[in-house]
């Protein structure tokens, strides 16, 4: 009875949100959810879900807890050290516009972090970043660029003087430039269609929570929106085997080429 209960609430909320639950692994997504089902004192995900229909913060909640929101801005420094010395000079060198996607952007680190980096090669006039996340209120939060003191202490010490200005006690902000060439929309990844011709697209620490079936048609997904020899950044945790298969090729750790 407790699995068909789940069952039906994915259906349910797949019906209503066009959030597909099954294609996230089932162990982990579960837990979580029954967390927070029995912080409310729901017996049953029906009636859980009956009551998340009614109240807007019961399913704010809900889209929060599911998406995982941890980011930190120059999260595996070293990474971003090749993306700052190597790939995005390679890209620019390339001439014309340049167009880079942060997917499942969480609270706006990783963008931003992508724009210092844009900003402080002078290339704020030739970049524009789309920075998507399933969850409305996250994306909010990006917008503001208010962040606190924890959040930032892998940013190099240049880029803190120069992109961040103090806000409240043990809060800093981004500056505005870091702000002008990022737009923040809401997207789901399993469902909506992808815009195409990206340069590179950062999609970090989020692939881990889906199946093996839903990473497949992802990875196709991202391969398709790349132009041919574009840059998908992964995160330290998912590496992709075979990369042949989505037309893919390895560029450097935990960066692969479109192939050409």
């Amino acid at each position: 009875m407790e699995d068909k209960d789940f069952s039906l609430f994915i259906e349910r909320i797949k019906e209503k949100t066009a959030i597909d639950l099954s294609q996230y692994k089932e162990a982990q997504m579960k837990r979580r959810l029954t967390t927070l089902r029995q912080k409310y004192g729901f017996d049953t995900f029906a009636a859980y879900f009956t009551e998340m229909n009614r109240d807007k913060k019961l399913m704010n909640e809900f889209l929060d807890r599911m998406t995982i929101n941890v980011s930190e801005f120059w999260r595996n420094p070293n990474r971003w050290e090749a993306m700052e010395k190597k790939f995005l000079p390679e890209t620019l060198k390339n001439g014309g516009r340049v167009k880079i996607w942060s997917a499942a952007c969480s609270t706006g680190e990783e963008p931003y972090t992508l724009s210092m980096i844009v900003h402080a090669l002078g290339a704020q006039d030739r970049v524009s970043i789309l920075a998507t996340d399933l969850d409305g209120l996250v994306l909010q939060k990006a917008a503001q660029g208010i962040y606190q003191d924890r959040s930032i202490r892998d940013v190099p010490r240049n880029y803190m003087t120069n992109y961040f200005n103090k806000h409240n006690q043990g809060e800093v902000v981004v500056t505005d430039a870091l702000k002008k060439i990022i737009t923040f929309k809401q997207q789901n990844l399993l469902h909506d269609t992808f815009d195409s011709g990206f340069d590179i697209i950062v999609c970090r620490n989020v692939m881990i929570y889906f199946t093996e079936e839903a990473k497949h048609v992802l990875y196709h997904k991202f391969s398709k929106a790349l132009k041919p020899g574009g840059l998908l950044f992964v995160g330290s945790t998912e590496q992709i085997f075979s990369p042949g298969q989505y037309d893919f090729e390895p560029a450097e750790t935990f960066f692969y080429r479109r192939k050409a």
